[in-house]
């Protein structure tokens, strides 16, 4: 560890309420991540990341290396809910 300091962060409303929304949405509605009877791996994939995503920006934390930083971004978390959306659709054509 060096000795240098950070600024503190500062909490990321939107991230944290998306993050929060896709916890419940998927605790109370499980089959939210099933199609036809079946998991949907890639689905669930692509909303955990969301929500990991969300809530990591959210609380503030900004990760050091910048691929986590990229992986733990507000940017990854929309292109993870863009990839999900996007998969839902797709599945129900």
């Amino acid at each position: 560890m060096s000795g240098e300091t950070q600024a503190p962060q500062r909490l990321h409303g939107p991230c944290l309420a998306a993050a929060l929304a896709i916890m419940l949405a998927v605790t109370a509605y499980p089959p939210l991540l099933a199609h036809a009877g079946r998991a949907d791996h890639g689905l669930a994939l692509l909303l955990a990341w969301a929500m990991s995503a969300g809530f990591v920006r959210g609380v503030g934390f900004v990760p050091r290396h910048g691929a986590w930083r990229w992986l733990f971004s507000g940017r990854a978390m929309l292109l993870a809910l863009g990839l999900a959306a996007a998969t839902a659709l797709a599945r129900m054509a």
